[in-house]
């Protein structure tokens, strides 16, 4: 029978369903792609009918262990609330229905740590796990491997609340005017207007080997360095974290276990940082939804035990059909800019093709146009999505990725007059190369551009209205087209 992984409760809630039998991947998605409501923190009806869809379920498996957690809030001056101790009743109240299957519960760490090393084609590995904060650890490292099929991890390091590397950057986000949780990589992206202060690593600092703080940084930072623009705040605080993640990159090489790594956390989508990754390990794992949702997939893997057959991340709501490339083709060549919304949904924060915004890259005013049909800020770049075999002649590809099929990391392009489009202010870009077996029609698409323009690439972007999440359903689609007056196919 199947398995149901669940994270929810906190923000960004998801569910998945793993065959019991054969570790397919039979779903996965997020809360909020149903609901409607950016960063759902529980689980709608939506969703819950759209998982147990896919066939009666066994076993629930829970992400992260409701009374460890209600202890760290406690000690925080939280408090606690009685009715989330129990998992039964937490999955309970987020299902809507009595719970008749056995229940297992994992601590969140290791719920994030399963989601990566069990998705990840290495036998062994090093896992390093960033977030802003579990019930209590906000950094930990593991020792992964398979012994005779089953996963099994060895915690080899971590740090604790309230010392946090998340935090401090979400800290940041809301130093700077934007919401913490939520727009961090807006805060990413302001980094290169900024000018960074070395001194906001002592400042917050105590310990850059062990990732001590000096303050509490969960109570925010809002009364940080008033006279400090938000755009020097940004680069500052980036500057802070690649400091402190290459501490914790050395610590994890330095113990020994692999040079494959697997990294997962909140904190693993900063892809500006991620560039770096190929310092320390030669082989490089992120999975594609690192965060809290993420998770839902990491607890049913713990529960199923072995390897789950990761293909790709198309895992969502189907919009049936052929994906649209001839038409798709026509409106780039008249119009320059269309939506598509076709197959499965992507599942993890980043539109891979499948519910994405796309517009030709190279014309001086494309970035103009989509930032004001997206209704965002000028200074915010786009991503180009690119036929892996051409990423080299038009990218400096970071050591460790020869390719970023999921848009992990930023790259250097090397012919940036020719892409105005797809070009942040400090020269890189964040790169998604697709290949032939990718698992969407974009590769379809791209190669049928490049045959009529000889450009190998297009701008990609989300496919959402301002303040909702991602398109998801066709219904969602049409009140893209109608509000903003843009074809999205299918």
């Amino acid at each position: 029978m199947n398995i149901l992984g669940i994270s929810a409760g906190f923000h960004d809630a998801g569910a998945a369903i793993v065959d019991g039998n054969t570790g397919d991947i039979l779903f996965a998605a997020h809360s909020e792609r149903y609901s409607k409501q950016k960063n759902d923190a529980n689980l709608c009806q939506g969703i819950a009918e759209a998982a147990i869809a896919h066939g009666p379920i066994g076993t629930i498996a829970y992400y992260e262990t409701p009374w460890l957690k209600q202890l760290r809030q406690l000690y925080s001056g939280q408090g606690i609330e009685w009715d989330k101790l129990s998992t039964k009743k937490i999955i309970t109240d987020q299902l809507g229905f009595k719970i008749l299957v056995p229940v297992r519960t994992y601590q969140h760490h290791l719920s994030h740590a399963a989601a990566g090393f069990q998705t990840s084609p290495f036998d062994r590995a090093t896992v390093v796990v960033i977030d802003a904060i579990g019930e209590w650890d906000t950094i930990t490292i593991w020792a992964a491997e398979y012994i005779d099929g089953q996963a099994r991890y060895n915690k080899l390091w971590g740090q604790k609340y309230p010392h946090s590397l998340g935090l401090f950057y979400s800290a940041m986000t809301q130093r700077a005017g934007l919401k913490p949780l939520d727009e961090e990589y807006i805060l990413m992206g302001m980094a290169a207007y900024g000018t960074a202060d070395p001194n906001i690593l002592a400042d917050f600092v105590q310990n850059s080997d062990t990732l001590e703080f000096k303050r509490n940084l969960h109570t925010g930072a809002d009364d940080y360095r008033p006279d400090m623009s938000d755009f020097d705040i940004a680069a500052s605080a980036q500057q802070t974290l690649e400091t402190c993640l290459a501490s914790v990159m050395t610590r994890a090489r330095a113990f020994g276990w692999s040079t494959n790594l697997v990294y997962m956390g909140g904190v693993a989508l900063n892809c500006s940082a991620n560039a770096r990754l190929g310092q320390y390990f030669d082989n490089i794992w992120i999975m594609p939804n690192p965060g809290d949702c993420g998770s839902s997939l990491g607890a049913a893997a713990l529960a199923y035990g072995g390897r789950i057959n990761w293909q790709h991340p198309y895992l969502g709501t189907d919009i049936p059909g052929p994906y649209p490339v001839d038409g798709l083709i026509n409106e780039l060549l008249t119009r320059q800019i269309v939506g598509v919304a076709s197959g499965r949904a992507e599942f993890g924060p980043r539109a891979l093709g499948n519910r994405s915004l796309l517009a030709d890259p190279r014309g001086s005013e494309i970035k103009d146009r989509v930032n004001e049909i997206k209704r965002r800020q000028k200074f915010r770049p786009f991503a180009p999505v690119i036929l892996q075999e051409h990423a080299n002649d038009y990218f400096e590809m970071p050591t460790g990725f020869a390719t970023s099929p999921y848009m992990q990391v930023t790259a250097k392009c090397r012919h940036p007059e020719q892409f105005p489009a797809i070009i942040h202010v400090d020269g890189t870009s964040r790169v998604q190369t697709v290949s032939e077996n990718c698992g969407s029609g974009i590769r379809q698409l791209l190669e049928s551009w490049y045959a009529q323009t000889g450009c190998p690439m297009l701008l990609n972007t989300s496919l959402n209205i301002r303040g909702e999440p991602m398109v998801d359903d066709r219904a969602d689609a049409d009140r893209f087209e109608q509000l903003y007056n843009v074809k999205v196919m299918s």
